[in-house]
């Protein structure tokens, strides 16, 4: 049955035809846009070559082999050490290229490796960015509304149930016509007292009067629902975001080559030349070739480097010649109400997307580049290693366990986070009631899997989360005075006494069996003081339960009850959908 599941919702991009087109297509890298934008606002420009210039100048001032560290980078941005710190950790995980010093540094080489300044700079600039408006859904009606639109209300309504938020509307906008209605009604009962038929109408009126409240009240609930249902935001697709994605590089691209090139000695600031080795460093933003294909040299893809001496300068770039992507990322969409298993053999080195899925157990067991998570509610996503960056944004009740080298989480309500992660969680935007925690799982190939990506186990930063903007600037939405400047809400820390560790079933019959035999990230010591309290109430509970002496059908009572309490549990908590992917292994 999963197998089934897995081939009608694999989603991923066809393989390479075999006969590839000779003229190589077009791409924006995508996990530049997707996973490198910080909500920052000091990183946000109006106008970014004129901010850019200078800042560019200043860093190269301060730079050793043409790379900084996060001093300089605070000193020129005028921004604080942490969010310094921060920018060299998310342009680590995304640089185009794997041999850079930044991308393998330990958390304690970070600061001494630095970033190479064109790399820097082209990380800047695109952090004025704005994301691709979300279109409403040709069918609305049919997609589960798991994140309310944006609206000036949000700050408060947010904290209200649907039904309360439906009639602080309503009665606001009677607010200033019940005074007057109320001292109507005792002016004429008052006048009416002294004659009964009068009165008796008057009783009828009121009658009248509250039904027909209660009846527009019901009314307008209808009339908002269907403007909601007709106004859900819908995640755009990857073709609409490439282009969006393409049509930002294009006009900013003479830009963007001129903070890359350098002018001729003595012949000022107008001639500017553009070495192979910068434009090598375009890669960060676009790629050439076929989705599927290898990746070659930027440089040997265009007419004006290829076989060309890298010593010798070049003239400047025109515009109309750039702008590339590597493998598209797998697509997991709309899975309901069932469980959903990939491995390494699916998604061996890829990037995955995990879209407008509900009420399932999705299973992600492999070595990941990149994930991203949107728009899910009432799931359990579990991914193995995610080497670079993991992104979980306008989700509703989704518990997500991940080992992961970076987090962001993005505009989610009531969603728990069990993580290894080596960098601190960073939270932005609307964000409520979040929880985070330490990672729970195991499966036996888990340690060969971070190994391969980078991931270590001696480091998690679980409970050190980051919260930043509560808005965030690359989205071209429109938001109410004031709400630009406030702060992200965080996230609290799950109980030790609430926490327990996620079971992944053996689907590895038939493969070599890993080495991991248990959870590779240490428990904080309350956690595991807690686990230990919980195994000893356990094995007391079943040693007095064996020793309590009791008659046949007292022990047949016993043991419904303790059925029953231990099913509303499952289904309570949710794991009713873990037990029925246990019972399909």
């Amino acid at each position: 049955m999963i197998e089934e599941d897995q081939d009608l919702i694999d989603q991923s991009p066809p393989p390479p035809d075999p006969n590839p087109n000779p003229n190589p297509t077009i791409h924006p890298r995508r996990v530049s846009f997707e996973h490198g934008l910080l909500p920052i606002q000091k990183l946000v420009f109006a106008d970014p070559i004129q901010t850019l210039a200078p800042v560019k100048q200043k860093l190269a001032d301060a730079a050793s082999n043409n790379r900084v560290g996060s001093g300089a980078i605070a000193d020129a941005l005028q921004i604080s050490g942490d969010h310094a710190r921060l920018v060299l950790e998310t342009l680590g995980s995304v640089l185009h290229s794997e041999g850079d010093p930044l991308v393998g540094a330990k958390p304690e080489e970070v600061e001494s490796v630095g970033a190479d300044l064109r790399d820097l700079v082209l990380f800047l600039y695109i952090q004025s960015y704005k994301k691709l408006l979300p279109r409403t859904h040709k069918d609305s009606a049919a997609v589960a509304d798991v994140w309310p639109s944006t609206s000036a209300f949000d700050g408060y309504l947010s904290a209200l149930s649907p039904i309360q938020a439906n009639l602080f509307i309503f009665l606001s906008s009677l607010n200033c016509q019940c005074p007057f209605i109320g001292e109507l009604w005792v002016r004429l009962v008052y006048r009416l007292k002294s004659n009964s038929r009068q009165l008796a109408l008057l009783w009828v009126f009121q009658f009248c009067f509250f039904f027909s409240l209660c009846f527009l009240f019901f009314f307008f609930l209808i009339i908002l629902q269907l403007v909601r249902s007709n106004s859900r935001r819908f995640m755009p697709s990857q073709a609409d975001d490439e282009a969006h994605q393409l049509s930002y590089l294009q006009k900013h691209l003479a830009n963007i080559i001129s903070l890359l090139a350098e002018p001729v000695e003595g012949e000022g600031e107008e001639s500017l030349v553009l070495s192979m080795e910068a434009f090598e460093h375009l890669g960060f933003l676009v790629q050439f070739g076929d989705k599927g294909s290898d990746i070659s040299p930027l440089s040997q893809a265009t007419p004006f480097f290829a076989n060309s001496d890298p010593d010798m300068p070049a003239v400047p770039v025109p515009a109309s010649q750039v702008a590339p992507s590597d493998r598209g990322p797998c697509l997991i969409e709309g899975v309901s109400k069932t469980s959903l298993v990939k491995q390494a053999s699916d998604l061996r080195g890829r990037s995955v997307k995990v879209v407008n899925c509900h009420d399932s157990v999705i299973y992600l067991l492999a070595p990941l580049r990149y994930a991203t998570v949107h728009g899910c509610s009432d799931t359990t996503i579990v991914l193995g290693a995610v080497g670079k960056a993991l992104r979980v944004e306008h989700c509703e009740r989704v518990h997500v366990i991940a080992a992961a080298k970076r987090v962001c989480i993005a505009n989610c309500r009531e969603c728990v986070f069990f993580l290894g992660v080596n960098q601190r969680p960073l939270i932005v935007g609307d964000n409520h009631k979040l929880q985070v925690a330490p990672y729970n799982t195991y499966y036996s190939h888990l340690e060969e899997h971070m190994s391969e990506v980078g991931v270590e186990a001696t480091i998690n930063k679980w409970d050190k989360p980051l919260a930043l903007g509560a808005v965030d600037p690359h989205d071209s939405l429109s938001h109410p005075a004031g709400v630009a400047d406030a702060q992200a809400e965080s996230a609290a820390c799950v109980d030790p006494d609430q926490f327990i560790n996620f079971l992944i079933p053996n689907w590895f019959n038939g493969e070599e069996i890993g080495s991991t035999k248990d959870n590779p990230f240490p428990l904080p010591d309350p956690y595991m003081a807690a686990q230990q309290r919980n195994l000893k109430n356990l094995e007391e509970t079943r040693q007095s339960l064996r020793e309590t002496p009791l008659e046949e059908n007292r022990k047949k009572e016993l043991s419904s009850a303790l059925h029953v309490y231990f099913k509303d549990w499952l289904y309570a908590s949710g794991n009713i959908r873990q037990l029925y992917c246990l019972q399909g292994d």
